[in-house]
């Protein structure tokens, strides 16, 4: 079961992150064309969400065709690293001696574990030594009435398919030290509440989707900020989630660009807003074009 969160772990950043926008994207697009100084031919951005249906991973005409052009592939973590299984699991897992157990009250202990039971036929004896962002990952895998697929997996076969590398924009541990900032109630505020509702849960997940479908991101990110799941008011942790983030990939984005045709693909949270990856590339002269 642990296995499966390497692939679904950027759910949980795309979610929290996308729960903290509030400014409207800038292009109803998840595809972007980079032109500009220092850039001998185009490179491309794309937003992704991390946890669909296989019948909704949507690869265009123009994705292929962009993927085709680039020499290389970006992704929010380097997902072909050997190491990612094994670094995974070890930083899904609570300090040592504590489980979730020891964090929640009886009664919410029983409603998550009751649902862990019935959704997973695992429970928190099984699975409570996971932090919360780990069975968050599960959790929003049980709303989806098929076998999630991953565009950023999607990503990196294709990339492999043409022997183009797959790198990252970050490691591990930056992308988890920004979550692990959100304190631990909070975070399982948010997996009790959708235990207690699950198909609220799955309407609201649903709708997130479509939202996404229809490159609607202002909608999306509105929809995500009021999300009657995210355990509380994350608005304080954007600049860590986001902001930080967003500015520490711009310096890898142009070396990449600059020295290769790339591809960079990760949660759509991160193109909007005046902070956006979108917005500061265009600060710092790049022509930022929609494709889509």
């Amino acid at each position: 079961m642990i296995k499966r969160i390497t692939t679904q772990l950027a759910l949980s950043g795309l979610l929290l992150a996308g729960t903290l926008l509030n400014t409207q994207a800038q292009d109803n697009a998840l595809l972007y064309e980079v032109t500009g100084p220092g850039l001998s031919k185009p490179s491309y951005l794309y937003g992704t969400f991390h946890l669909v249906c296989p019948a909704d991973l949507t690869i265009t005409d123009a994705i292929k065709k962009s993927i085709g052009e680039s020499q290389q592939v970006y992704l929010e973590l380097d997902m072909d690293d050997p190491n990612m299984m094994m670094d995974m699991q070890k930083a899904m897992m609570m300090p040592a001696g504590k489980t979730i157990k020891d964090l929640l009250k009886p009664e919410d202990y029983t409603v998550l574990d009751n649902y862990l039971n019935q959704k997973m036929h695992m429970g928190l004896a099984q699975m409570g030594m996971l932090k919360p962002i780990a069975l968050l990952s599960m959790m929003y895998m049980t709303v989806l009435p098929c076998q999630p697929a991953s565009y950023d997996l999607t990503f990196a076969q294709m990339a492999a398919s043409e022997k183009k590398e797959v790198l990252g924009l970050e490691n591990l541990s930056t992308q988890l030290n920004a979550i692990d900032k959100i304190p631990m109630q909070e975070q399982l505020k948010g997996l009790v509440d959708m235990a207690k509702k699950p198909e609220e849960a799955k309407k609201e997940f649903t709708d997130f989707i479509t939202l996404y479908k229809s490159h609607d991101l202002a909608k999306l990110m509105n929809a995500m900020k009021t999300s009657e799941f995210s355990g509380g008011d994350f608005s304080q942790y954007e600049e860590s989630l986001l902001n930080e983030r967003n500015a520490s990939w711009i310096p890898v984005i142009e070396k990449a660009a600059k020295e290769k045709s790339t591809f960079f693909a990760f949660g759509a949270g991160h193109l909007g807003n005046d902070k956006g990856v979108i917005s500061l590339l265009r600060k710092k002269g790049y022509t930022v074009k929609p494709l889509e």
